[in-house]
């Protein structure tokens, strides 16, 4: 898949299930992944590849969290928690490791990291899987973090599901592109 069509037609899907990328097709995302954009080539970021019994495990730290936050969970949001992390056969674990440089601010690594995800996630695509990009209040829990040994000096900017869709892709839709982009004129 060439370039264009990977950026025009990449998009998240949900639904998904083995085969998860072989590690022939990590290595090769994740080598699409390290050539983001990096100022003085602080290398912001680092990954885990979570896989196998590993996710169940996860779903475990999911839940502790929940119920660190909110002990009168229910049963149906308990298993809610335990698989979530079930939803893919394989998870990355996107990490801003931020690095201490007068040059380059905090906001820069961070741009830098999700840089790192999109190659990342359209290299994934051009090999023909599929992935979902998810946020929300598991990366920031105080468990969670400290279950995957996410220094105070990181952040995770995600956890990228992976895996073999299993609904044909989405039509994409192109958006209008004067309606975001206009020429700048000197007052």
């Amino acid at each position: 898949m060439d370039t264009l069509t990977a950026l025009m037609t990449r998009s998240s899907q949900g639904a998904l299930t083995e085969p998860a990328p072989a590690n022939s097709v990590l290595q090769q995302a994740f080598q699409a992944a390290l050539r983001a954009p990096d100022h003085r080539l602080l290398r912001p970021w680092r990954f885990l590849v979570i896989e196998a019994k590993a996710r169940e495990q996860l779903g475990e730290y999911f839940l502790q969290a929940g119920l660190a936050e909110n002990p009168a969970l229910s049963d149906v949001e308990q298993q809610r928690l335990l698989k979530m992390p079930l939803r893919a056969p394989m998870i990355v674990v996107a990490i801003t490791s931020f690095k201490q440089d007068d040059k380059v601010p905090p906001v820069e690594q961070t741009l830098s990291t999700g840089a790192a995800v999109q190659n990342f996630l359209l290299a994934i695509h051009a090999q023909g899987f599929a992935s979902m990009w998810r946020t929300g209040w598991v990366t920031e829990h105080k468990i969670i973090k400290n279950a995957l040994s996410v220094t105070e000096h990181e952040q995770i900017a995600g956890f990228i599901y992976l895996g073999t869709p299993v609904n044909p892709p989405k039509q994409t839709v192109l958006l209008a592109v004067d309606e975001f982009v206009k020429t700048w004129q000197a007052p």
